[in-house]
């Protein structure tokens, strides 16, 4: 009787265990999503939430709207196409 309750408190201590790993790798997997998200907003339009497509312009590297809502630059090309209006 004793060994059958040995066992049974095994079985029960994997299954703890077992639990607390797929809770950890559930809690790690929605990190993971989290961020992916919130890449997928950075990259996203947010007008028509469609992928924005890298595009050069007069030597100018942005990332647009295929749907034409907007541009977005990086600050070093901002000062370009400022300096350049600036001159022209």
């Amino acid at each position: 009787m004793a060994a059958d309750n040995k066992d049974r408190l095994g079985v029960k201590l994997h299954d703890v265990e077992a639990a607390r790993e797929n809770q950890w790798a559930r809690k790690r997997d929605e990190e993971l999503l989290e961020k992916m998200r919130e890449r997928l907003h950075h990259h996203a339009c947010p007008e028509c939430k469609d992928f924005l497509v890298a595009k050069t312009e007069k030597g100018v590297d942005m990332h647009a709207c295929p749907h034409g809502h907007g541009a977005w630059l990086n600050e070093s090309e901002l000062k370009t196409v400022l300096k350049n209006h600036k001159a022209g």
